[in-house]
């Protein structure tokens, strides 16, 4: 029986060993709970009887039952999270405009599609935005009285400075990163390098929002003299964050699954940690984006890795950058056609109180890659 547990034991170790290196392990489930952005709807909101919608209809399997409790037990959360996940995809969208990656979504459960199940940039970018996301959305609602669990942080208070002192609401933005990171990374399983590529894109997204926290004043004294000011923390834009997060993904460091050495007190290994691949690129701090494979080819489409290509984007055909016809269509060439449109145009306004308009036509030239 000893030598039996012993070989079982031996068995476990080797299947864990090559989990890890591979950097896949099992069935990846990470950002499965993006798709409520497209079931958050009044039919799938259970209500209080005040009437207040709560949480998501329990048969739904999008969310894990870590994520349905919070939910719960945080009433008014959940258009948060459907609010900052919206927006991060906007946002998303927005930053890759012009690139062959341009964030492309589906209406189905795996909203981003296969690019998820890689460990590439553009992965990175994908959880580090919606993280953001969430932090974002949550930490607003908390000062706007919409989630019954948190309120303004009140922590700041007293003297600040010689003309100015802490006061008003400040976005709760401790709150919406703790929440985020209970919520959100509650759908990572294993211990292999995409599950730690995983968390630290998360948490990148978090840092993100936390660190571009902004000080607002406002003035009081006679006539308007700013005799003494009261100030507050304001969330950053979320297009703030995008940039910087879109910064990170350009220069995102490539890591490997590295092991700090064995703790002899323990006898057992400290937790694996990412190091740069090249070992004269210094460690990623926590606000840099993460990755451990090439980006796919998204010149073309490719079911197997869900990339769409950019056959029928439109293109700049007099732009040397990534918009440009040249590179945005892979070399492949472009097609270019004209059309009409008719707009609204010349508007005067008149006293009172109606507004009258011509309609202009002009044609606009358009290039589409081939």
């Amino acid at each position: 029986m000893r030598i039996l547990t012993l070989l079982l034991g031996v068995k476990a170790a080797c299947i864990l060993l090559v989990s890890s290196l591979s950097g896949t392990g099992a069935v990846n489930n990470s950002g499965r709970w993006w798709g409520i952005v497209n079931v958050a709807s009044s039919a799938n909101l259970l209500t209080n009887s005040k009437n207040v919608q709560l949480v998501l209809d329990p048969s739904l399997a999008l969310l894990s039952r870590r994520q349905r409790r919070l939910i719960r037990q945080n009433p008014g959360i959940l258009h948060a999270i459907a609010a900052g996940l919206h927006t991060a995809i906007q946002e998303c969208k927005w930053q890759f405009r012009n690139r062959r990656w341009n964030c492309p979504t589906t209406h189905s459960p795996a909203i981003f599609g296969k690019i998820v199940n890689r460990g590439c940039r553009e992965t990175a970018f994908v959880f580090a935005i919606t993280s953001a996301g969430v932090t974002h959305a949550v930490a607003r609602s908390c000062s706007e009285g919409a989630i019954e669990s948190c309120t303004c942080d009140y922590r700041r208070r007293g003297p600040g400075g010689p003309d100015w002192h802490w006061g008003g609401c400040s976005d709760n933005v401790d709150f919406g990163r703790m929440f985020s990171r209970e919520f959100v990374d509650s759908s990572e399983r294993g211990r292999d390098l995409r599950y730690l590529n995983n968390l630290h894109n998360n948490e990148a997204g978090r840092m993100t929002v936390s660190s571009e926290m902004r000080q607002e004043c406002k003035c009081h004294g006679m006539s308007g003299s700013c005799v003494v000011r009261t100030c507050w923390m304001r969330l950053p834009s979320f297009r703030a964050v995008g940039d910087f997060l879109k910064d990170r993904f350009d220069g995102a460091s490539r890591v490997v699954y590295a092991n700090k050495g064995s703790n002899r007190a323990s006898h057992r290994a400290d937790p694996r940690h990412l190091e740069p691949e090249n070992p004269a690129h210094k460690p990623p701090s926590s606000r840099d984006l993460v990755y451990f494979e090439k980006s796919p080819n998204f010149c073309s489409y490719n079911g197997k890795t869900g990339t769409h290509g950019t056959s029928g984007r439109n293109c700049n055909s007099s732009s040397p950058a990534l918009d440009g016809c040249e590179l945005l269509c892979c070399g492949r060439g472009f097609k270019t056609q004209t059309e009409k449109v008719t707009e609204r145009c010349h508007c005067t306004f008149h006293w009172c109180c109606h507004v009258s308009c011509l309609n202009c036509t002009s044609t606009q030239t358009l290039h589409q890659c081939l």
